[in-house]
Formats: C-alpha cells, sequence, structure tokens
C-alpha cells in the first residue's frame, strides 16, 4: 500500500468514527466515551500525515509510534463501546476490523524501520 492509499484509509476511519459519533444515543456516558474515540480516531489521520513529512527515519518512527498510539486507543474506545452495550458488536465488527488493520501495517512499518535504521547505525 502507498502513501497515498493509507493517507485515503486512515482519513476514512475518521470519517466513518464521525458518522458513528453522531448516531450514538444521547446519553452521558455516550457523550463522553464518543468525544474519546472521536479525538483519537480523526488524530490517526492527521498524525500520518505529519509522519509523511518527516525530516529523518528517527523522526518518522517517533510520529508514526503517535499514529500506532493513537490507533490503539481508538480500538480500546470501539471496544468499550461495545463492551458496555451501547453499540452492538455486530455493527461495528467492519470499523474495528479496519481499524486493527492500520494498527497491524503501522506496526510492521515501525518494526521495518527500526530494523533498516539499526543497520545504518
Amino acid at each position: 500500500m502507498n502513501e497515498k492509499q493509507f493517507k485515503a484509509r486512515t482519513k476514512q476511519l475518521g470519517l466513518r468514527v464521525i458518522y458513528l459519533v453522531e448516531a450514538l444515543p444521547q446519553t452521558r456516558t455516550a457523550d463522553v466515551i464518543g468525544k474519546q474515540v472521536l479525538r483519537s480516531a480523526t488524530s490517526v489521520g492527521s498524525n500520518y500525515r505529519a509522519a509523511c513529512r518527516a525530516k529523518s527515519t528517527a523522526d518518522l518512527i517517533a510520529k508514526l509510534s503517535i499514529v500506532e498510539e493513537e490507533t490503539d486507543e481508538t480500538l480500546y474506545w470501539l471496544e468499550i463501546l461495545v463492551e458496555a452495550g451501547i453499540v452492538s458488536a455486530d455493527k461495528l465488527t467492519n470499523l474495528m476490523q479496519e481499524t486493527t488493520e492500520i494498527l497491524a501495517m503501522t506496526v510492521a512499518s515501525i518494526k521495518t524501520l527500526r530494523e533498516k535504521h539499526k543497520s545504518k547505525i
């Protein structure tokens, strides 16, 4: 997958979570969790864009690590929505799968970059 495609996927993740949050029930709990998942999911794409402008391999690794953290946090909040019974697991299966795939690709990229960076030193 190239940079342009991954940018599109991470942006789509943010947009899908925006639609999800807009459809959540109007309760205090859903509101709080909704704000958390909205913040983390939209941060994935914005931080990936920042990573694409990294100045060095070390900078890229650092910025991708933020993408990893935000993606993992998004997955956490989606799990909370399901486990708290706010949204059915069936409704979030595809979104959680996409989040998991983005997380796995990010982790794999970081791992590859670290190995290449170590071999240069």
